[in-house]
């Protein structure tokens, strides 16, 4: 697979559009504007800035075989180099590792950082909010209109076209879809609960394309079912922006750098100078000033966390903006458990350095959902998602789930025979690995559901932090424990409730969605941009500034209730039309 990016030394001085971050919001919008055309004719030109690197899947031969492993880890050794952890007073690791987790007090956040950001790394989930969520007061009347359902639910198309989600339909094509442990004990959980439950639409392909190529040609291979969505797909399946957005970008004339940190903006003579830092030569261990792109047009999409942490630093600055800059922040109610060494095996551990048919397929990351949502109060509602360990940290796993479920595990069956068995199967997997013992036995639960959005993001030393007091004391939080372990009875398990946080980040909450912090409004007084995401260029009315965009989950101003990737998607499509029609642009998809 050819590279994306260009060497950073090749930037030129101007584009008429600057694009922060490439993930769901930033590469949509790379390939949007890069397609787009003027009325008049003139060049548009696109460029695109990723404090990360690219990484790379594997290679294939003519008859299917893999010639040459892909870049991202399936190893602990490989692994640890690519985690940075960020501290509320120091930063460990590289900066443009691509595990990026953020240390907190009250919640911790995980993030991708590479070419394609949170994609590279995420689970693939590809659902639609619920419709009660848009009916809610925190939106701008405009996207609660009949006309804003409208442009989203096109937005919301013109995502999957690109996406290309499917379902593990394993029930109704065992050849292509091979059954797998994991989805079956969630399926037991959903029966024994009395909740509906289904396979979910996830980016991932399982299909023999014609000549190995994708629908924006690209090389792409079928899913092997190695579990590993969550470290970087090796085997050129998982549907990231990498493989579709991205390329598409680049096709049409986009310019893509990697290792470009934005660090802020400033609006000098109708133009904006965005300020960088180079990470692929250290600029930011030294005293180095910044480097600068200047355009026409900035559209920030380096995510809830990045684009905040750009617009406060730029208000800092002396950017006028809203004073609600990073209010609203929301983790969608997530929550992490396990169904701790069942009766029964769930082959929920990643392959890691294992070739395909060395062990059963495990799936992709998450394939089903107990579906708990369509409550009276949207509040009420919950969905509990299978999901797998990374078989890249397999040689981790065993003692610190086995500790964790010592410490603080409650166990959903008994009896001393079950409890002789419990015991034994965790003296298997301490010295075997994740692929035998209590790990084999392990079923991971992932849910979301809808919490307060009453974090703050703010800047500590020039630094972003959160800030969420009494997060963990909304009664969600309560009922999702107790619906996790009648999930966990039905598989004989020990409920452990978020055993990573607990060992080693001092809390029980981490959230793979943040939102929030540069929240839709119809006026500054209580949000960051408007309904199209143009920021609002000062603290009060509805001004904006014409020409700077936030295009990423940071605008949605409240928990979804459901993975938010599609949702975050279908509001960058319906941006970036508005933008290109604002302007008398066009471009076909």
């Amino acid at each position: 697979m050819a590279r994306l990016s260009t060497p950073i030394d090749q930037i030129k001085p101007h584009y008429t559009v600057v694009v922060v971050g490439s993930g769901y919001g930033g590469g949509i919008a790379a390939s949007r504007l890069s397609r787009a055309k003027a009325a008049d004719n003139s060049e548009i030109t696109v460029c695109v800035l990723e404090r990360g690197r690219e990484f790379q899947p594997g290679d294939f031969d003519e008859n299917g075989k893999l010639t040459k492993k892909g870049e991202y880890p399936d190893s602990l050794h490989s692994a640890l180099p690519q985690v940075q952890v960020d501290y509320p007073h120091r930063h460990l690791g590289s900066r443009v590792g691509l595990y990026d987790v953020r240390m907190n007090k009250e919640i911790n956040v995980f993030l991708g950082c590479g070419l394609g950001g949170t994609s590279l790394v995420n689970a693939n989930v590809c659902e639609k909010a619920e419709d009660k969520v848009f009916e809610q007061q925190e939106w701008p009347e405009r996207i609660r209109s009949a006309e804003g359902r409208a442009e989203l639910e096109e937005g919301y198309e013109r995502a999957r076209a690109m996406l290309r989600p499917t379902h593990y339909e394993s029930k109704k094509d065992p050849q292509k879809y091979p059954p797998l442990a994991k989805l079956e004990a969630l399926e037991k959980s959903a029966q024994f609960m009395g909740e509906e439950f289904y396979p979910l639409w996830i980016n991932v392909n399982f299909d023999n394309l014609p000549g190995n190529r994708n629908h924006v040609d690209v090389d792409q291979r079928r899913c092997v079912g190695c579990g590993d969505c969550m470290t970087g797909c090796n085997y050129r399946a998982k549907n990231t922006v990498l493989m579709n957005y991205l390329p598409d970008a680049k096709n049409h004339g986009a310019e893509i750098f990697t290792g470009a940190s934005v660090r802020y903006l400033e609006r000098i003579d109708n133009r904006w100078l965005v300020h960088y830092q180079d990470l692929a030569h250290g600029d930011e261990a030294f005293d180095v000033p910044t480097k600068v792109v200047s355009a026409d047009i900035v559209v920030l999409g380096a995510g809830t966390l990045g684009s905040t942490e750009i617009l406060l630093r730029s208000k800092a600055r002396g950017l006028a903006i809203s004073d609600r800059t990073g209010h609203h922040f929301t983790g969608n109610g997530d929550v992490l458990g396990l169904a701790y060494n069942c009766d029964q095996e769930i082959n929920g551990v990643g392959f890691g350095e294992l070739q395909p048919g060395e062990i059963p397929p495990v799936g992709p990351t998450i394939t089903g959902v107990i579906d708990m949502r369509k409550q009276p109060r949207l509040e009420d509602s919950i969905v509990i998602e299978d999901g797998s360990m990374a078989g890249a940290y397999t040689s981790l796993l065993p003692g610190i789930f086995a500790a964790a479920a010592a410490l603080c595990g409650e166990d959903q069956d008994e009896g001393w025979r079950d409890a002789i068995n419990e015991h034994l199967r965790t003296l298997v997997s301490l010295p075997a690995g994740g692929h035998r013992g209590a790990l084999l036995n392990t079923q991971t639960l992932l849910v979301m559901a809808h919490d307060n959005a009453a974090g703050r993001l703010y800047l500590d030393d020039d630094r972003l932090r959160i800030s969420w007091p009494d997060l963990s004391a909304q009664p969600i939080f309560s009922k999702i424990a107790s619906e996790l372990k009648e999930a966990t009875k039905a598989l004989g398990g020990i409920f452990v409730k978020n055993p990573v946080s607990n060992q080693f980040m001092g809390q029980d909450l981490i959230t793979v969605h943040p939102l929030g912090g540069c929240v839709m409004a119809d006026h500054a007084e209580a949000g960051v941009v408007n309904h199209m995401g143009q920021v609002f260029s000062g603290p009060s009315g509805a001004d904006v500034y014409e020409n700077l965009y936030v295009n990423d989950g940071a605008v949605i101003p409240r928990s979804v209730g459901i993975n938010p990737l599609l949702t975050i998607s279908a509001i960058a499509e319906r941006c970036c039309q508005l933008l290109a029609n604002k302007r008398q642009w066009t471009y076909e998809v």
